[in-house]
Parts: structure tokens; C-alpha cells; sequence
């Protein structure tokens, strides 16, 4: 299919507002963010040689500012490679942070692979960095790992939080909390995820995803020999429902698994008396399994398999363009433009961000429909903008590190980290555009309302669209203040 014309790529909405270099490189497993008990992320980044960096947003002298900070972890060898890294707080209503460390230290005629596990159990320090960098469970590992990933999963009607660990030996490893002795244990795989067995290659990606409202999820995963997998799986009676695989002709490096709102949907609506933003799915029960697989090679294409509990691995939309920058090492799905329709977010070794925009349910697309490519992009998804990096990309992570309501896109390249962020006056106008929307549905709806409805008082978001100059200070530092 011929794609839209280059006149229609639009620039990145982000701008830079930091970048902190890393004393070396890191890799595609070595980001992960920190979710804080009181709301936003931090972040912790880990380089090759043996370091971890705390990466937040501090208020300093009345005004938000970033800061990039070694923390000690113990029990890490100088020499030691960091392979991957990976944190969460535990399911309630257990209370604390717990980070996973995978690295290899060398130990002159061979490679030793250790799995780190770090929680304090100190009343008061569950959630304190310092604290729980110091309590330190050490695992030898028998394999060489590489993604260390969590789930949440229901085990007798409770939730519970385990590491996944995939290793070179064709095998994902499941660790999971022993609240009797404190610590970390490994347990069989195959008891909560009986389809992650018998793999035809080592795992380079895994996604897990719980199925609202249900007690199914959906795991799909990437190997090394571009073997893909998918399952719809019964977390209550461990039964894999469905599965689905695909041989591709190389390394998979991501697989991710999202909701796009369908054609009968709109992601965001003034419509009638309902005005609603909802970043995962449309109204209807039945989008609710609308789910999409997000597949990126460092060979080939990348592709979304669109509704893959209905169509299974059939039905394909190709990212044009998504092979022209070298490898693809990192993959992120989000909304990035606030229209309630997430962007697909690649980000490849030839030091490009690209984004992609779908052209099924959501919002209009404005510029494709004046081009008047909307019929031939309906179902596909096009190339909306791209920006370039000095280094190559390695991983993403999009999230709230300045607690300001708005999220930050993490870029760790191979030379550092870099912070995007919205601006602030795009997003204001933005609010009060939607305000007006929201305002004028109200009125028709009340219009249309039986004589003798009490109106309700008025709405001070109703009163801010009416005086656009009470929001006029939109600076970042400004708001940083006031929150100050």
C-alpha cells in the first residue's frame, strides 16, 4: 500500500527537558521505573559496569528539578556486568518496593550469572531506597539471564506480584515471596504459567497481560530464533484456553500487548451527554477483548496483529517505514497526543524515536482526512511523526516523575538518559478546549432534559473554559512553585 505523502509527518509533541549521562552504556533490559507509595515514578537505570542510578525530580530552591544519583546497591561486584533490572510494589494490601538485579561477574575462566533480589521488611523502610538496597537476598543463577519482568497473578482468590526471569536454557524462571522466611524462592514455572513450557528458543521479550473484570490473562513472548507466541490462558484452573504462534526470520525484540478503541468507538466523545477520555477501550463490553500484539524485529518490519483473541496471528498491519533505521531494540504503546487513542512508540539503533498513529475508532485524523487518505488507511496504522536521537535507542519508559499529572517519555540511549516532556501551554489550551466541549454537551443535553430539572451548581472546571487567563501561568517552574 503506498503510504501517505511526507508532507503529512507531523514534528514530536515532547521537548527535551533533561539529560544525564551515564558513566557507561547500558542495554534494552537496563530501565525500569519506581512506583513512589505517594504517587509519580522514579527511576533506576543500569549501566554494563556495575552501577545503578536513581533518576527523579526534586524540589530545590522553590523550583522542580532533576537529579541523578548513584544508589549502592550491596552484594554487586565491581567487576560485575548488569544485565537487567526490574522493581514494584508488592499487591496489596502487602506494603513495600522490592528491585531485581541480574548480572554476570567474572570470574577469570568463566561467567557467573546472579539474580539480586533487594526488600527491606523494617517497619518504616519499605519503601526507602537507601534502606532496601541494603537488604540483599543473592541467587546463583545456573543460566545466562536476560529480561527480568513482573506479574501480578490470582493464586486462591489473592494477589500476588513474582518476578519472570527468562534465561538462554529455553526457560522463563518464576520467582515468588515466602512471607513465612522473608525472602524470595524459586518455584516451578509450569504451576502459574503452565504456557510458558517447553520453548522452542530463549525468550528476548515477555508481556503478561490480566484480563479485567476476569480470571484470564494474555502472555505473549519473542525468541531469540523470531519464534512468536501467544496464549489466552485461565489463571483459575491453570488451562490455556487458546494459543497462537509465528515463525518470523529474526530476533523478536519486543512483543506488547494493547487495547485500541474499534471502529464502533471513539476514544474521546463530546457527543451527547457523555464526555469521556479512555486510553485502553471504547465503550461495549465486547472491547473489552479487542486486544492488539505489538511484534518488533531487529531484521524485519515491526507489525501489530490486530484482535488476536478473535483473529489470532491472521489478521497483520504493517509499521511502514519501521526497517529503515536500523534495528528496532524498544517498543512502548501510550497516548502520547491525549486524543484517549494510544500511539505505537519504536525506537530503533539508528537513533530514531518513530511514532505511529492508528487509523481505526479515535478521534478523526485531521490531516488524513484532508488528504483524503482516510478510506485507504483505514485498519492501518501510519508513520505520524519521528524525531532523532545523537545515539542509538535502548529502552523507554513513559511516566509521571515530576507528580504534575502529566507524564515524562525516559529515552535511555546508548550515551544516557534523556527526559520528554509535554508542554505545558499546548496542555492547558488542550484542557480548556476540552472544557468548552464538555460544557457546551452539558447545555444541549440539559436543553433536551424534561422542564423542571434542577441544574446543579455551577462546575469551577466550567468557570476556568469561561476565563482562559486563570490558567495563564503555564510554566513548568511556575507550577512547581505553587506545588512547593
Amino acid at each position: 500500500m503506498e503510504g501517505p505523502p511526507s508532507s503529512l509527518y507531523g514534528s514530536c509533541p515532547l521537548v527535551e527537558d533533561s539529560f544525564s549521562r551515564l558513566s557507561s552504556q547500558s542495554n534494552m533490559y537496563g530501565l525500569s521505573a519506581v512506583p513512589k507509595p505517594e504517587g509519580g515514578c522514579d527511576l533506576l537505570t543500569a549501566t554494563l559496569k556495575g552501577k545503578v542510578i536513581c533518576f527523579r525530580y526534586q524540589s530545590l530552591r522553590q523550583k522542580i528539578r532533576p537529579v541523578a544519583k548513584e544508589v549502592q546497591f550491596t552484594y554487586i561486584p565491581v567487576d560485575a556486568e548488569i544485565v537487567s533490572i526490574d522493581a514494584f510494589n508488592k499487591s496489596a494490601p502487602k506494603r513495600g518496593l522490592v528491585v531485581g538485579i541480574t548480572f554476570i561477574k567474572d570470574s577469570g575462566d568463566k561467567a557467573s550469572p546472579f539474580l539480586n533480589i533487594y526488600c527491606d521488611y523494617e517497619p518504616g523502610s519499605e519503601y526507602n531506597l537507601d534502606s532496601i538496597a541494603q537488604s540483599c537476598l543473592n541467587l546463583e543463577l545456573q543460566f545466562t539471564p536476560f529480561q527480568l519482568c513482573h506479574v501480578e497473578v490470582q493464586e486462591r482468590r489473592q494477589r500476588e506480584t513474582v518476578f519472570l526471569l527468562s534465561g538462554h536454557d529455553h526457560q522463563i524462571h518464576l520467582y515468588k515471596e515466602n512471607e513465612t522466611l522473608h525472602q524470595f524462592e524459586e518455584r516451578p514455572t509450569e504451576f502459574l504459567f503452565p504456557e510458558l513450557t517447553d520453548l522452542p528458543s530463549h525468550v528476548l521479550w515477555l508481556d503478561v497481560v490480566n484480563i479485567p473484570d476476569s480470571t484470564r490473562r494474555l502472555t505473549a513472548f519473542g525468541c531469540q530464533n523470531g519464534f512468536v507466541g501467544i496464549s489466552h490462558v485461565d489463571q483459575d484452573s491453570k488451562v490455556v484456553l487458546q494459543s497462537w504462534n509465528i515463525q518470523q526470520d529474526g530476533p523478536i525484540s519486543t512483543v506488547l500487548l494493547f487495547r485500541l478503541p474499534t471502529d464502533s468507538s471513539e476514544g474521546y466523545s463530546t457527543g451527547g451527554c457523555r464526555t469521556s477520555i479512555d486510553s485502553d477501550a471504547g465503550a461495549g463490553g465486547d472491547t473489552l477483548e479487542d486486544y492488539n500484539l505489538l511484534v518488533t524485529s531487529t531484521i524485519e518490519l515491526s507489525v501489530v496483529y490486530r484482535d488476536v483473541l478473535k483473529n489470532g496471528l491472521n489478521d497483520q498491519a504493517i509499521l511502514p517505514e519501521s526497517d529503515q533505521y536500523d534495528s528496532v531494540l524498544c517498543a512502548l504503546v501510550t497516548d502520547v497526543d491525549f486524543d484517549g487513542v494510544k500511539e505505537v512508540l519504536l525506537g530503533t539503533y539508528g537513533q530514531e524515536l518513530l511514532c505511529y498513529k492508528s487509523c481505526t475508532g479515535g478521534a478523526p485524523d485531521p490531516e488524513a482526512m484532508e488528504s483524503g487518505l482516510a478510506p485507504r488507511l483505514q485498519g492501518e496504522f501510519r508513520l505520524l511523526w519521528r524525531r532523532s536521537f545523537q545515539s542509538p535507542l535502548l529502552s523507554m519508559a513513559y511516566v509521571d516523575l515530576t507528580c504534575d499529572g502529566l507524564c515524562e517519555l525516559a529515552v535511555e540511549s546508548l550515551k544516557g538518559l534523556h527526559i520528554l516532556q509535554h508542554s505545558l501551554t499546548q496542555t492547558a489550551s488542550l484542557i480548556l478546549q476540552r472544557l468548552r466541549s464538555r460544557a457546551s454537551a452539558l447545555e444541549k443535553c440539559l436543553a433536551q432534559s424534561p422542564a423542571g430539572v434542577e441544574l446543579a451548581e455551577p462546575d469551577p472546571e466550567m468557570q476556568a473554559a469561561e476565563d482562559p487567563d486563570g490558567l495563564a501561568r503555564t510554566d513548568r517552574e511556575e507550577v512547581a512553585e505553587s506545588n512547593g
